[in-house]
């Protein structure tokens, strides 16, 4: 019989470096399985793109991405250009992963690799952003920068705290941006100071959606967006809803849509999944859905 093909594409630079001295045991967790595993360390940015890109159908049976969500955004924006319909599996190795525990995927290298031998395949809907993809937010304004600004070396010493200095240092400069969005067959526009298009239980570790509202594979996104409040006291309330998870208060807007544009009077700062994006204009998201075969744990539930 022969062995099926895997393709191991690895950031050795995510989160702590983790991945380096667990790397041997993943390989013989997927050997042991059956599987003939090519290994690909990516070298920079945009790398596993590229690779991913150049694949068809045939080449492998299986894709596995280890390292942090911007690594799995390259693996998935590569199968996306590459039209080719290859099954993806997710070993988090970076420094937030949040988007993983929305699917029950195991923190722990060895046993996340044993989970997608063992796992179940289920279908993902993708973000289309432009040319672009992402897999779980597009998000503008304050906080936005955090994810991508905080340098390498200091997110691999203090995780998921890098994030959250990097927020605070934009609150004093945070500027309201006037945009005008079209959806759901409605256009509005404001002043708005954060935005985020998701399909995930929470953007950039500081908010978080309730879990009843959030299916990944609904053909929907959820949408939150902030308006610039009057005074203080405004921003005060806004605050107190995110971290109460009240999200249809005054100054915000929360909701679902398949599609959404958004204009703005210049160029726009984005991040994608943790990676710097922009947009000069109008830019249309759209949702794609059942767009990539993933696997994840299997629980046994029926």
């Amino acid at each position: 019989m022969q062995n099926k093909k895997l393709l191991l594409i690895v950031n050795p630079c995510s989160g702590k470096a983790k991945m380096r001295p667990a790397l041997l045991g993943v390989v013989e967790v997927f050997s042991k399985a059956d599987f003939e595993v090519t290994v690909y360390p990516t070298k920079k940015r945009e790398d596993a793109t590229k690779k991913v890109a150049t694949l068809k159908n045939g080449d492998y049976d299986l894709i596995v991405a280890c390292g942090g969500d911007g690594t799995l955004n390259e693996v998935i924006t590569g199968l996306m250009h590459s039209g080719a319909d290859i099954p993806i599996g997710y070993i988090p190795a970076g420094t937030l992963n949040e988007w993983s525990t929305g699917l029950g995927i195991s923190k722990t290298i060895k046993q996340a690799a044993k989970d997608i031998v063992n796992g179940k395949e289920i279908t993902l809907d993708i973000g289309k952003f432009g040319d672009n993809y992402f897999t779980y937010t597009a998000s503008f304004g304050a906080f936005t920068s955090a994810s991508y600004s905080a340098n390498q070396d200091i997110k691999n010493v203090l995780g998921q705290t890098a994030y959250f200095f990097e927020g605070l240092k934009s609150l004093g400069t945070i500027k309201p941006i006037h945009l005008k969005f079209e959806c759901n067959d409605e256009t509005f526009e404001g002043d708005y100071l954060f935005g985020a298009v998701s399909n995930s239980m929470s953007v950039g570790g500081i908010v978080k959606f309730d879990q009843s509202v959030v299916k990944l594979n609904d053909g929907y996104f959820e949408v939150l967006l902030i308006k610039n409040p009057a005074n203080v006291l405004g921003f005060q309330s806004i605050v107190d809803g995110i971290v109460k998870r009240e999200l249809n208060r005054e100054n915000m807007q929360f909701f679902h849509t398949k599609s959404i544009t958004v204009e703005s009077d210049g160029l726009l700062d984005w991040t994608l999944d943790g990676e710097h994006g922009v947009s000069d204009g109008k830019i249309e998201i759209k949702n794609i859905h059942n767009a990539v075969r993933f696997i994840v744990p299997d629980k046994g539930e029926n």
